[in-house]
């Protein structure tokens, strides 16, 4: 699950909370007493309660350095045939 705490942009948010909308708006059931109406609204709440299981999708071609960051890979340069 993904908590406030570990929201680190505002990116990452819009990402669960439009995810969770389209599922609201599919006919699911929120999974918060709200006064809101509208599906991306109910989302938000959600998401700022902790309660939207969320997993954020690696890049494809990044590795983790010894300190656990991602940095991306290289790719080899062409040798030239002079």
């Amino acid at each position: 699950m993904i908590s406030v705490d570990k929201i680190e942009s505002k990116f990452t948010f819009v990402l669960a909370a439009a995810k969770r909308a389209r599922q609201l708006q599919g006919g699911a059931k929120p999974l918060v007493e709200t006064q809101a109406r509208k599906a991306t609204r109910i989302a938000m709440e959600e998401v700022f309660a902790g309660l939207v299981p969320f997993d954020l999708p690696g890049v494809e071609g990044e590795d983790e350095d010894s300190k656990g960051k991602k940095k991306a890979k290289r790719a080899a340069k062409p040798e030239s045939g002079k």
